[in-house]
């Protein structure tokens, strides 16, 4: 496979390529490209935390050594030396997905951490030094490469790693709990506020099988579980296992019942709904990535009962108008700011 297939952080490590060809290798955190399937070593296991890295990964000759959960299993660490890190978009996310990487590694091990410098990955040093001397390796590709040997263990207790705030909608007191790196994790973000608004207006289409595709921490789906009565089963996706794991908590604590699913927007989803409701993603990492939001918006009439709607916020300026058009029979703008725009699709 070319160079060039891969990402800058991949390129930086098949450049080190040697360092591993005997290792134990395990290879974590934000996995954009098929590198780790390839890459050579004495033994590779892959740790996703993203559901559509894992689809991606489980087909290729690893495929058997491709876990995707919140927190891997001490399945995982056995037998294993060498840790390759790749530094997601989010300082928060890192120091989550290192604390309980680097509790669980044995004593000895070798760590690489990767992440391109734009994303923030220079701030590792500060971040590790408690574990000693943490060197870089290798800038290249605007990419920087650390090393350092865990001498000592970290500790680590996920009940530290929850945030919650909360929002009070129609008189009912609403708690939402959520993880590092899971969008809105410290409030309602406006697009999610706009979504509401608009849909409570339109409360006679909230009611039969709802869907949250991109569900976050669950907030969507906890205000609409609580108010409509109407609903009879209320599905949850996302292809981020610390949104689907806030999102159960989410709805846990605030007693509504529903189903949260791993799904890269439709894949794992074979259902009709009455609403399917979104506030899409359109950023991977940092670029702008409408690919999620396209198979969110052609393959929804797939999905939708006769009757159907599709509900959707999204940035003013993306170009959702003309695909939506293409797609639905009715269009409609329910709510506009000068950021957002939510959209009623029907066929």
């Amino acid at each position: 496979m070319a160079t060039s297939a891969f990402t800058p952080a991949s390129q930086v490590i098949e450049r080190h390529q040697t360092l591993f060809n005997d290792k134990n290798v395990i290879i974590a955190g934000d996995i954009q490209d098929s590198y780790p399937a390839i890459m050579a070593a004495n033994q590779v296991k892959i740790h996703c935390t993203q559901f559509h890295t894992y689809l991606r990964l489980k087909n290729s000759v690893r495929g058997k050594y491709t876990y995707f959960s919140l927190l891997p299993e001490a399945e995982l660490y056995a037998g294993m030396d060498t840790l390759i890190y790749y530094w997601p978009k989010t300082k928060s996310e890192a120091q989550f997905q290192l604390s309980y990487l680097l509790h669980n590694m044995p004593k000895g091990s070798d760590i690489f951490i990767i992440g391109e410098n734009r994303t923030g990955v220079k701030s590792v040093e500060a971040l590790l030094s408690d574990f000693g001397t943490i060197q870089k390796i290798d800038s290249a590709r605007r990419c920087g490469l650390y090393h350092f040997q865990a001498d000592s263990r970290l500790a680590f207790n996920l009940d530290e790693w929850w945030l919650s705030y909360h929002l009070t909608i129609e008189n009912q007191n609403i708690e939402i709990k959520s993880l590092p790196g899971v969008f809105s994790q410290k409030g309602l973000d406006a697009g999610s506020e706009l979504l509401l608004n608009a849909l409570m207006d339109h409360a006679d289409i909230i009611k039969g099988n709802v869907l949250d595709v991109g569900c976050g921490s669950g907030i969507l789906s906890t205000v609409l579980g609580k108010l409509y009565p109407d609903i009879t089963t209320l599905t949850l996706s996302d292809v981020s296992s610390s949104a689907i794991e806030s999102s159960k908590a989410t709805l846990n604590r605030n007693h509504v019942n529903a189903t949260v699913v791993a799904s890269d927007v439709f894949s794992n989803l074979n259902d009709k709904y009455h609403l399917i409701v979104s506030n899409p993603p359109f950023h991977d990492g940092k670029e702008t990535n409408y690919t999620a939001v396209n198979a969110l918006i052609k393959e929804a009439k797939k999905h939708l009962k006769l009757n159907g709607y599709l509900c959707i916020v999204a940035n003013s300026f993306l170009p959702y108008q003309t695909i939506l058009d293409e797609t639905f029979k009715s269009v409609e703008v329910i709510a506009q700011t000068t950021k957002f725009k939510v959209y009623l699709a029907s066929h």
